[in-house]
């Protein structure tokens, strides 16, 4: 064991792997140090969740290797495991139990000392406390995340893996359940999946890109930021009757103009230029009303294009 190695919590070197002839993962090498929280990004189906199942040892590479606190998921899988909580994409949970039931019954299954204290002390950090003497099935989907980030968290793990946690979430609870996972994330490594690149902004120190089975980038969040500056904000309005292009243009930001139909128009703007204030001002002014009015940030996929080209050979 080399120095380099004793402050690494996850090291992966040049996995692969296939289902039967379809390769989901290409010679990924990456390695995350002690209290880093890591956003794995990517499209769906572009191998987030298989690496996050070879790194918690359920299912084994079909070459290459990965270690968790020193530990090689095949060669030790057991003390692996013990260092790692996990979150599943689909969150498992047994509903027809009772909150302080369920996480009893898992940190049972881990061997945790002082049961009854280590529940009560999740409940309290993950913000349950209102709702623990519930039956899971009664939680909403926001409360059912926290029994969820509470179970991966009962034994203590130094290193947690959380696969979409925030997918299905409303606002409200997404933002609650993000600043858990930066609470959590000042004591513990954490390596989470999402396809949201908001998500890895809001939460994340770095950023990995994931795209077909192939890590296209690897840099810190605020470089990856940099990054997508460049990008543009499209608009997309339909008026309740004519407005001429040439008035639309005099907006300050308005880089590009097309009508998709009538009265509607696709307007794109610098990135992180919002110009939704001066449409609805203008659609006054001209005594017409707005039917729709949407706004679309450069997306993710976008992101990847311009990333993977070249990356296709």
């Amino acid at each position: 064991m080399g120095t380099y190695f004793h402050n690494m919590s996850i090291t992966a070197s040049s996995v692969t792997k296939y289902y039967d002839k379809q390769r989901a993962l290409n010679e990924v090498s990456f390695s995350i140090s002690q209290g880093e929280i890591v956003g794995f990004l990517g499209p769906n189906g572009a191998g987030k969740s298989t690496m996050m199942k070879i790194i918690t040892c359920y299912i084994p590479p079909t070459s290459g290797s990965v270690s968790v606190c020193g530990y090689d998921v095949r060669e030790a899988s057991i003390d692996a495991r013990k260092c790692i909580g996990y979150l599943p994409e689909h969150n498992p949970l047994y509903t027809d139990m009772y909150v302080r039931e369920y996480l009893s019954f898992i940190g049972k299954i881990y061997g945790v000392p002082e049961i009854k204290k280590r529940v009560e002390q999740m409940i309290d950090m993950v913000g349950l406390g209102a709702e623990a003497h519930k039956k899971i099935e009664a939680l909403s989907k926001g409360y059912r995340q926290r029994v969820g980030i509470a179970q991966s968290m009962i034994h203590d793990p130094r290193v947690l893996i959380l696969d979409e946690p925030t997918s299905g979430l409303d606002p409200n609870q997404l933002a609650e359940i993000r600043d858990l996972i930066i609470r959590i994330g000042k004591e513990k490594t954490v390596m989470l999946s999402t396809h949201i690149m908001q998500e890895v902004e809001a939460i994340c120190d770095r950023a990995m890109i994931i795209h077909k089975g192939n890590i296209v980038a690897d840099s810190p969040t605020v470089q990856l930021a940099e990054f997508t500056k460049g990008a543009s904000t499209k608009i997309v309005v339909e008026f309740s009757g004519t407005i001429s292009p040439d008035v639309i243009k005099k907006i300050k930001g308005v880089q590009h103009l097309v009508s998709t139909a009538e009265n509607i128009w696709e307007i794109s703007t610098g990135a992180g230029i919002d110009i939704r204030k001066e449409i609805s001002d203008l659609a006054t002014q001209h005594h017409v009303s707005i039917l729709t009015l949407n706004k679309k940030e450069q997306r993710l996929e976008d992101i990847f294009k311009e990333l993977t080209i070249g990356n296709e050979a």
